[in-house]
């Protein structure tokens, strides 16, 4: 019998409030010292049906009503009835001047209004009551539901709310929502109350004992959201998250929110503002223009990949040595544009006749530099690779560029760049320094970006502790003092294109990466996310420092000081004064130590070239260089 209401529950409606104004209508023209006659009443029954029915669907009362309870809900409806009146009040005085009859009256719209309102609201919460009865007579038999406690009382929350009590009430218990707008307090959604504001979290989780936390206000703002997801961690409810508005909507438009929750990232702990560009700018530069990508399957490489398709260049070719990386951002990228000119390339950097190959066939104007080795731990035990990929690829990308006229050349760099005590720092350093030989020697403009970890990026920390927590632990971190700096992809990936705006050649860009996060703090973090405690459930074990590896990252160099740019997030650094012919005398040596099997004597010939380069043959002693 309910679910056969459900599915008609809207003609149900209807065919009650038509009903009910039949009624009302005929009971009200028995009061007052007037008589109406059956054919003006028929005719004022008939008024009465058609606006009402007419504002009710324009209002769309037929479509909220049962879902959401809220105040906005109600003063909704009650909006409709009372416009419906007024019309009713208003067409009944026109058709009776018309027929040369007494009006209705007063009394009649009144008693219709009070009849239709009254009744309408009780049934609805006649429906509601049983509805929940049913549902609850049906929970009673599986205890092994999880508690569910709802953070959001808006639109998404909303729909999460309907999804779970009609599809998933035998599997969840919701025990309330959580918003912050007392305007909502005390009100329900679909029979699940609106407890109170942020500050209830932590005794309802206590006292309902609340398996999971889903987070369902998307367009929140990042202060708030992380003041609230700091007072979630502080309980033993796992949290998962919605996706923000933006990815909702190109997703799925609102539908089946419930599939689409994640688990907490690092980035949802993060107090980081929207990046705002020039958007006008970046469009203007990139618009109709040949743009060349390096290491265009990897974490950064990809992300440039996608927001430089938001541009509509003429081009874009991919260039990675990985085919499945290769072929995974082609595929997405031909799913979204099948009408754009996209030249996926599998080619090594190392390889200078392939690359020459690639530019002499694409002419590219623009070229994002994001191939490289970047694992500080695998290169300080392969410095060879290190060198003969990033410095050497490197070189031959730039000398290519040079060659075909490309107008940038954009590097992605490294705040481990910066007093490096890796090799992977090292052969960041000496590119940095080739961006500066190159750019005074060619009519190219040369520059580098440089910021520090990127979030979720192969290699990654996050990633590492979400597995280690899965497999039950221990999460390992370094060092319990250890601090990095971090930025989510998409941002770092704006930034780079809107730094390319502002480049004039020579230039080091260094963007903000806001404070430095504790790593060990974030292991914590992440762990209690999850719904588990810290040493407890699952150990968090120091490991110590690993060869090359710091404490704390540093994005410039002391001496080098930075310049505002017009965003905020932007700086530039002082040039570095590199002339092309050291630049040559110093990768000759380079190229003239690649054969040797010492590691230490290939550590010494960087050290000449970068001689803020510090390290250590003796494992041991890496922490006090580190820091």
């Amino acid at each position: 019998m309910m679910n056969f209401l459900k599915r008609h529950r809207i003609a149900w409606y209807r065919l009650l409030d038509i009903s009910l104004i039949i009624i009302s209508c005929y009971l009200a023209c028995g009061f007052g010292n007037y008589v109406i006659g059956p054919k003006e009443k028929i005719i004022l029954t008939l008024v009465s049906i058609i606006i009402y029915q007419l504002i009710f669907t324009v209002l769309e009362i037929y479509k909220f009503l049962l879902n959401f309870t809220g105040t906005r809900e109600y003063a909704r409806f009650t909006l409709a009835v009372l416009i419906s009146s007024v019309l009713v009040l208003f067409f009944n005085n026109l058709i009776s001047i018309y027929a040369n009859v007494e009006s209705a009256g007063f009394e009649t719209i009144a008693l219709s209004t009070l009849l239709i309102g009254l009744s309408t609201m009780s049934f609805r919460g006649l429906y509601l009551f049983f509805e929940t009865y049913n549902r609850a007579m049906k929970n009673k038999k599986n205890k092994n539901r999880k508690n569910i406690l709802v953070i959001g009382g808006g639109f998404a929350g909303s729909y999460v709310v309907k999804d779970l009590v009609n599809n998933h009430s035998s599997t969840y218990n919701i025990v309330g929502i959580i918003d912050d707008d007392p305007s909502k307090h005390g009100f329900s959604i679909s029979g699940v109350k609106i407890i109170g504001g942020r500050e209830c979290i932590e005794p309802v989780c206590k006292a309902k004992n609340v398996d999971t936390i889903l987070f369902a206000i998307p367009s929140i703002d990042s202060y708030n959201k992380i003041e609230i997801l700091n007072i979630c961690s502080r309980t033993n409810a796992k949290v998962r998250i919605l996706p923000d508005t933006n990815e909702i909507i190109k997703t799925m438009n609102y539908k089946g929110l419930n599939e689409h929750f994640r688990e907490i990232d690092i980035s949802d702990l993060l107090a980081r503002d929207p990046v705002k560009l020039d958007e006008k700018e970046i469009r203007n530069y990139i618009c109709n223009k040949v743009v060349l990508v390096t290491g265009g399957g990897g974490s950064i490489g990809s992300e440039l990949c996608r927001k430089i398709m938001d541009y509509n260049p003429k081009q874009l070719v991919i260039l990675d040595i990985y085919e499945n990386n290769l072929y995974d951002i082609d595929l997405e990228l031909r799913t979204m544009y099948p009408d754009r000119n996209i030249a996926p390339v599998v080619a090594s950097i190392r390889d200078e006749e392939r690359l020459s190959e690639v530019f002499s066939t694409y002419r590219p104007n623009i070229v994002f530099h994001a191939a490289a080795h970047k694992h500080v731990p695998l290169m300080e035990h392969n410095p060879q690779e290190a060198i003969k990929n990033n410095v050497f690829g490197s070189y031959s990308l730039m000398k290519l560029s040079d060659k075909y006229n490309v107008e940038k050349f954009v590097m992605i760099s490294t705040d481990k760049a910066v007093n490096p005590t890796s090799i992977m720092g090292a052969t960041k350093r000496i590119c940095e320094m080739m961006i500066s030989a190159f750019n005074s020697a060619s009519k190219t403009d040369y520059v580098a970006v440089r910021f520090g970890n990127v979030l979720g990026s192969n290699g990654s920390v996050v990633p590492l502790f979400k597995k280690q927590i899965a497999m039950g632990g221990p999460v390992t971190v370094t060092h319990k003092d250890i601090t990095r700096f971090f930025m989510t992809i998409p941002e770092a990936a704006q930034l780079v294109l809107q730094a390319v705006t502002y480049a004039k050649g020579g230039e080091i860009f260094v963007l903000d990466m806001g404070k430095p996060v504790k790593i060990y703090d974030l292991a914590v973090k992440m762990i209690k996310l999850s719904g588990l405690e810290p040493n407890v459930d699952i150990m968090i074990k120091i490991t110590g420092l690993r060869p090359g590896e710091k404490l704390y990252e540093e994005l410039l160099m002391a001496e080098e000081g930075l310049i505002a740019t017009l965003h905020e997030s932007i700086f530039i650094s002082s040039p570095i004064n590199v002339t092309m012919e050291k630049l040559e005398d110093d990768l000759e040596k380079l190229k003239n130590c690649l054969h040797e099997t010492n590691h230490e004597l290939i550590r010494q010939v960087v050290k000449q070239i970068v001689p803020t380069y510090v390290y250590t043959s003796n494992e041991e002693d890496i922490a006090s260089i580190a820091n």
